[in-house]
C-alpha cells in the first residue's frame, strides 16, 4: 500500500522538477547576457585577487598604505594614468596625418586617374563612374562609423559595468563564495573548495604567464617597429603588447593594424612588418608559449585552442580573452570529479 502510495508521488516530484529545470533553462536563456557578464566579472576578480593582494602587501616602514578598496583605487589610476598617457602621446599625430590625407588625397585622385588612363590595358576607364563609386563608399563609411559610435557607447557601458561588478567581486567575493559553498554538504563542500582554490591558483599564474606574454612581444615589436621607422612606432608596440591578451587573435588583429601603417609608407616596410610576426609567432609558439604558459596553466596546446575557438563564438573577442581561464577551471573540476586515476600497481619483487 505505501509503495503504491509513494510511486505517483515521485513521478508527481518528477514532473515538477523537469517543470522547474526548464523554466531555469528559459530564464537563464532570457537573462543570458547578464549571466555572461557575472561569470566574466567573477573570473576577472579571481584572476586579479592575487594583484590586489600584492599592493595590499607594499608597506612605508610600519605603514601599510594600501589597504581593501584603497588598493583597488591605487590600480585604477595606474591603469587610467596609464590609458590617458597613451592617448596623448598616440592618438595626436595620428589626428594630424588623417586632417593631412583629408585636405590632400581628394586632389590626388584625379591625377591618380589620369595615371591610369596612361596604362595600356587601362586606358578606357570610365573616371565618372570611379569617382560616383568612391563617393558612394564614402557616404556607406560615414553611415557605418556613425552607427559604431552608437555600438561602442553600448560597449563602453558595457565595460563600465563589468568593472564594477570585478571591483564588487573582490571586495565581497569571499562572502558569495562561502555562500555558495553552504549550499553543498560538508564533506562534498570541503572537496569542491580544494578543488576551486586549486583552479584559483592555475589562473593566477596564468595572468602572469600572459603578462610575460606580453612585455616580450611589445618590447619586441616596438624596437622592430623604431628600427624600421614605422609610422606610431611606440603607439603601435603598445597597442600590440596590450592586445596579445588575448592569444592568437590579438597577434592577427596588431598585423592588420601594422600592414595598413606601413603600406602607407612602402610595400617592402609591410613585407617586413609580415616577417617579423611571422618569425615572432613561430619563436612564440615553439620556444616561449610551451615554457611559460605550459608551467603555468598545465593545459595542452589542443585545449588551449579549443577553448579559443569556443569562446570567440559565444562572446566574441571578450570570449576569447576569458577562454584560457575558464578551461583551466573546466580542466581541474573534471580532473576532480570525473576523470577516474589509476593508482599505480605495486612492484612485484621476483624470487
Amino acid at each position: 500500500m505505501t509503495g503504491s502510495t509513494d510511486k505517483p508521488r515521485n513521478l508527481r516530484g518528477d514532473i515538477l522538477f523537469a517543470f522547474a529545470v526548464a523554466a531555469a533553462c528559459y530564464v537563464a536563456w532570457l537573462v543570458r547576457g547578464v549571466l555572461v557578464m557575472l561569470f566574466v566579472s567573477a573570473l576577472f576578480a579571481v584572476v586579479l585577487a592575487p594583484l590586489v593582494r600584492a599592493t595590499e602587501q607594499l608597506h612605508i616602514g610600519q605603514w601599510v598604505p594600501f589597504k581593501g578598496s584603497v588598493a583597488i583605487f591605487v590600480l585604477l589610476l595606474v591603469a587610467a594614468g596609464g590609458l590617458t598617457a597613451f592617448g596623448f602621446l598616440a592618438i595626436p599625430p595620428v589626428i594630424q596625418d588623417l586632417k593631412r590625407a583629408g585636405g590632400s588625397e581628394p586632389a590626388k585622385v584625379p591625377e591618380l586617374l589620369a595615371k591610369l588612363n596612361q596604362l595600356p590595358f587601362l586606358g578606357n576607364l570610365d573616371t565618372d563612374d570611379i569617382v560616383a563609386r568612391l563617393q558612394g563608399f564614402a557616404s556607406q563609411a560615414a553611415t557605418h562609423v556613425l552607427g559604431s559610435i552608437t555600438g561602442l557607447a553600448g560597449s563602453l557601458m558595457d565595460i563600465l559595468s563589468g568593472l564594477v561588478l570585478t571591483i564588487y567581486f573582490i571586495l565581497e567575493g569571499d562572502h558569495a563564495y562561502r555562500w555558495t559553498l553552504s549550499f553543498f554538504s560538508p564533506q562534498r563542500r570541503q572537496r569542491l573548495d580544494d578543488a576551486l582554490q586549486r583552479a584559483s591558483v592555475r589562473m593566477g599564474r596564468w595572468l602572469i604567464g600572459q603578462a610575460s606574454l606580453m612585455l616580450v612581444l611589445g618590447i619586441s615589436s616596438t624596437v622592430f617597429f623604431a628600427l624600421m621607422h614605422i609610422r606610431y612606432a611606440y603607439a603601435l608596440g603598445v597597442l600590440t603588447g596590450l592586445l596579445n591578451i588575448v592569444p592568437v587573435l590579438g597577434a592577427a588583429i596588431s598585423l592588420v593594424l601594422a600592414m595598413l601603417v606601413a603600406a602607407t609608407d612602402s610595400w617592402a616596410r609591410m613585407l617586413s612588418v609580415v616577417v617579423f610576426f611571422f618569425v615572432y609567432l613561430q619563436v612564440e609558439n615553439s620556444f616561449l608559449s610551451p615554457r611559460i604558459m605550459k608551467t603555468r596553466v598545465d593545459l595542452p596546446a589542443l585545449a588551449i585552442v579549443v577553448s579559443l575557438l569556443l569562446g570567440f563564438s559565444l562572446a566574441g573577442i571578450l570570449g576569447a580573452t576569458v577562454a584560457i581561464p575558464t578551461a583551466v577551471l573546466v580542466s581541474v573540476l573534471l580532473d576532480e570529479y570525473f576523470v577516474h586515476k589509476e593508482e599505480k600497481p605495486e612492484l612485484i619483487e621476483k624470487a
